[in-house]
């Protein structure tokens, strides 16, 4: 980026609550069904239908809100959005607008050089979706799903704090781990349950008057948040530096092509004919009812890195790496309980589980070993049973789905270590004569070579003879 301008970014995260219901309807949510095969008489917005709060979707909002240490509205209202849209039969979009249910609050985010910095949230109110435009099997024409009409959103507008794309990806990726963490959303992309709006504007280092902004709206990755944020940022330093000005609009990402493009201009609250909404009442909570949401929030991101490091002392970037999703600490969790070997643990996850999913592209869930597999591998390397190189000829072996059982694989295929000093003692004996010039070394001082001597031990061995045991008989017969 030029150096002589600053950028001012600050993201709109829409988050679908994790209810099975509508907000204002009993209409399903579940993703993936037929077009148009969840959309009932509310949604699609018939006369003479009323709205109705599903009450669900406020404990949700409350927890987030209490989670980045926001005030709680104790009166919380709707109001009509007025605009037209294809995918927005009512013609207004219920939301929240004079009187959010949470305003204010912070969250912290860690960036790539360590430093730490506190991104401020405006406000995260309750609303519901519009539909679907579809565009790709209706040449000339545009088909509308309405399954996502009403289904529940909990917006989340930051402050414009944010100062670069790598900013913007910390903080929403912030964002996702806590409403996932938190249960209040499953966060998945792919299924439109996280999408950000991202609001870019530019302006010479110095200036104190913010620039004149874009939205580029409905992004469903981290990676093409990043390459939007990007290419707006440059596209609008190109304007300003050839005399040009920006105009405030909202634009689409388009990543086929890795360009914004207009979609509308941008619309004000004015524009939009904000007032409350006639049919429904406001939403009164006491100080009992939210103080019992927060006894039932759950351990968090920050917590859970602090005792992973305290508890299990793992070094700092372990802890963050199996801090970073629900799902992966859990599962390290409870291989570490298995084992328990919590450093063992961490670095098979790590290393081992991590890397295979990352090679074939596999999420956790789809991982061919449960954790109490895993645990009970790492079990057979702590009691000696296996070496952590035979250890790994079975995790490939489980992987492929070839066994479904350690210790059957283990005995059908007689891996199991040699631990008997008897049966080691003639095989160290044999390796040790086979090498006169190595050992004359080791006991000249050069040590190193006792590693060597392992290695041919474990050779002879095919890798199942106990390396601590093969340790011990060498020294004893080195020391000699």
């Amino acid at each position: 980026m030029n150096a002589d301008w600053e950028v001012v970014i600050g993201l709109e995260i829409h988050v679908q609550l994790s209810t099975s219901s509508k907000i204002f309807s009993g209409a399903s949510t579940a993703f993936g069904k037929p077009p148009n095969s969840q959309a009932c008489a509310i949604d699609l917005g018939l006369p003479g239908v009323l709205p109705v709060v599903n009450q669900a979707v406020f404990p949700r909002a409350i927890a987030f809100g209490l989670s980045v240490g926001a005030e709680i509205g104790a009166l919380s209202t709707f109001d009509r959005k007025n605009y037209f849209y294809p995918d927005l039969p009512k013609g207004y979009q219920i939301t929240q607008m004079e009187q959010p249910i949470v305003t204010g609050g912070s969250v912290d985010i860690t960036l790539p050089d360590g430093n730490v910095r506190s991104i401020r949230i405006t406000r995260a109110h309750l609303e519901e979706d519009a539909g679907k435009s579809l565009h790709e099997n209706f040449p000339g024409m545009t088909g509308i799903d309405l399954n996502r009409a009403g289904t529940p959103l909990l917006e989340i507008v930051s402050e414009p704090d944010l100062r670069s794309p790598e900013e913007a990806i910390a903080y929403a990726k912030s964002i996702h781990q806590l409403v996932t963490f938190l249960g209040v959303s499953d966060g998945d992309m792919s299924q439109g349950s996280l999408r950000c709006d991202a609001n870019v504007s530019v302006r010479k280092v110095g200036a104190t008057r913010l620039g004149i902004r874009t939205e580029t709206k409905n992004i469903n990755s981290f990676r093409f948040l990043k390459r939007a944020i990007e290419f707006e940022i440059e596209r609008q330093i190109a304007l300003l530096e050839t005399g040009r000005s920006i105009t405030q609009e909202t634009r689409l990402y388009d990543s086929e092509r890795d360009e914004t493009r207009p979609m509308r201009s941008k619309e004000t609250a004015t524009d939009y004919r904000y007032f409350p909404e006639p049919d429904l009442l406001p939403v009164l909570f006491d100080v009992a009812s939210i103080d019992a949401i927060k006894a039932t929030l759950p351990e968090l991101p920050q917590q859970k890195l602090n005792r992973f490091v305290k508890d299990y002392q793992l070094p700092p970037d372990d802890a963050r790496l199996l801090a970073s999703e629900i799902a992966l600490a859990n599962y390290f969790e409870e291989v570490a309980r298995i084992c328990d070997e919590p450093l063992m643990a961490a670095n098979w996850v790590r290393v081992e589980l991590l890397a295979r999913l990352n090679r074939e592209e596999l999420p956790l869930v789809q991982s061919p070993l449960s954790a109490t597999t895993l645990g009970s591998l790492l079990t057979r390397i702590k009691d000696e049973t296996i070496s952590g190189k035979i250890a790994k000829t079975i995790f490939t072996a489980l992987w492929k789905q070839e066994t479904t059982s350690v210790d059957d694989y283990i005995q059908a295929e007689g891996l199991s270590q040699v631990t008997d000093q008897d049966s080691l003692a003639p095989i160290v004996d044999k390796v040790l004569a086979a090498h006169p010039q190595q050992v004359e070394e080791y006991q000249a001082g050069k040590t190193r070579l006792l590693g060597f001597f392992v290695g041919q031990v474990m050779q002879e061995t095919q890798g199942k003879a106990s390396p601590g045991q093969v340790n011990a008989l060498l020294l004893a017969r080195l020391g000699e």
